[in-house]
């Protein structure tokens, strides 16, 4: 029956195979992404426990720099230098 379909039409049978695999692959990448954006977002440690972040200041005085690796919260204080709050040179939004 297919080959008498694919002898109507014209299509040879390699064309069609690939046809069919590449939108197989299609359709299933593209239902990895909408399954992807549907996982729901996980909730945030519990307060205390140390979180990623990556922040970088400086002192205005004397110009020193410090990076924050881990914090308690996702926007911690800055550190105090020279008897001042450092500045934010990079947060992580800026990145």
């Amino acid at each position: 029956m297919t080959t008498l379909a694919l002898t109507i039409f014209g299509l040879p049978l390699l064309n069609v195979i690939i046809a069919i695999a590449m939108g197989y692959a299609i359709i299933r990448v593209g239902l990895m992404m909408l399954r992807g954006m549907a996982a729901p977002i996980p909730e945030p440690p519990p307060p205390g426990d140390l979180r990623k972040v990556k922040i970088q200041f400086q002192c205005e005085m004397c110009g020193t720099e410090v990076r924050m690796t881990m914090s308690t919260n996702e926007d911690p204080e800055p550190p105090r230098h020279c008897m001042q709050e450092m500045e934010i040179i990079t947060g992580a939004h800026e990145l």
